[in-house]
């Protein structure tokens, strides 16, 4: 089988493609892969690193409003659909599969010309406008959360790293949280809180839960904040930096899930769904930007009891002094959100979407 994946520009749609590059190959190692991507996305740097190759087609974002740009964009659009037309046709694709994003398109384009079968993997509860045309033409599509309104949408999770999914399935958790505490430098045995807003951090977070660090600590919780490269949290002279550690970026985000009772981050798929498959409730800020797809991923986890959701910019001291910290010092409280937010988890999104790919193949 070879295999055409297409999806850059974010990590969002990096991360699952390369997952079920992953789980593809070891299912056979023979499968031949090829990644569609441009040069300025995150693909660029990620895709070479895991092993596989990757084909360059033109940037080609699709204007949501009329300007200039929407006049411009058939022929950007020619160009990048005559990209992906020589990436399938130099890997001899049996599919191509679709992770959205500005790649997606011309690959959907060049794959329905081309006769190629299409599977599409929607990460988002509300879809984005690439996925929203590939499913009119895709043999399976699948989506991340149940309910996305797509047409004869399968719902298969999100494929995950394999070290989130061996932690979700590591038989002692227990031991694992005390030691990857003290990897980490803190207490193996105090309730921890970790604030995260990604690799590029979330100012919002760093300033409010910054501002409330000696709440936090007063309330006899630790704290693990990554900022974000380039970025940093204002704490005041005398908090105990030993207590409340502050990080720029982890690089093993399992250790940190491991370590963690409850989560303070933004509410990315990726981000909700590796919350719920290791059993973690999520304090979910979502980004106030886009078309609100970051507060649809959240909503239903929320809903049923397995973290909080508030809006950016009622994130204030308040609202953590009033809803973070009750929830963070209560044990049983934290019990009750965690097997809340399991009961959304899927482990095996990966095996799942290889399952439909292969499908299609045949």
């Amino acid at each position: 089988m070879n295999v055409l994946l297409a999806g850059g520009g974010t990590t969002g749609h990096v991360a699952p493609l390369l997952a079920t590059a992953d789980r593809l190959r070891r299912r056979n190692p023979a499968t031949g892969i090829l990644v569609l991507g441009t040069t300025e996305g995150v693909e660029s740097r990620l895709v070479p690193q895991r092993g596989y190759e990757l084909a360059v087609v033109p940037r080609v974002p699709l204007p949501r409003k009329p300007s200039a740009d929407l006049l411009r964009l058939p022929g950007r659009l020619r160009g990048a659909v005559a990209a992906a037309r020589r990436a399938i046709e130099d890997v001899q694709a049996d599919v191509v599969v679709g992770f959205g994003g500005y790649v997606a398109v011309p690959a959907y384009l060049a794959a329905r010309r081309a006769g190629v079968p299409i599977v599409v993997h929607e990460q988002n509860a509300l879809p984005g406008i690439a996925n929203r045309l590939g499913a009119r033409w895709a043999t399976s599509t699948a989506v991340t959360f149940p309910g996305t309104p797509l047409p004869g949408a399968v719902h298969t999770g999100m494929p995950l790293r394999t070290e989130v999914v061996a932690l979700a399935d590591a038989p002692d958790r227990d031991a694992r949280k005390r030691a990857a505490r003290a990897g980490l430098g803190l207490d193996p045995d105090v309730p921890t809180l970790l604030v995260t807003g990604g690799s590029l951090g979330a100012q919002r977070l760093n300033e409010v839960f910054g501002a409330c660090a000696g709440d936090l600590l007063a309330a006899g919780v630790q704290v693990l904040h990554a900022c974000g490269r380039g970025k940093s949290v204002p704490l005041a002279a005398d908090v105990d930096t030993s207590r409340y550690v502050v990080r720029e970026y982890l690089d093993e985000m399992d250790t940190a899930y491991a370590a963690a009772d409850l989560v303070a981050c933004r509410s990315g798929a990726g981000t909700v769904s590796e919350l719920t498959a290791v059993g973690l409730p999520g304090v979910y800020v979502p980004l106030p930007i886009g078309n609100g797809e970051q507060r649809r991923n959240a909503e239903s986890v929320v809903a049923a009891g397995g973290g909080v959701l508030v809006a950016d910019a009622d994130l204030d001291a308040a609202f953590v002094r009033s809803r973070v910290l009750p929830l963070v010092s209560d044990p049983a409280a934290l019990a009750t959100a965690a097997k809340a937010a399991a009961g959304f988890g899927v482990h095996d999104g990966d095996e799942r979407l290889a399952d439909l790919v292969e499908a299609a193949a045949r």
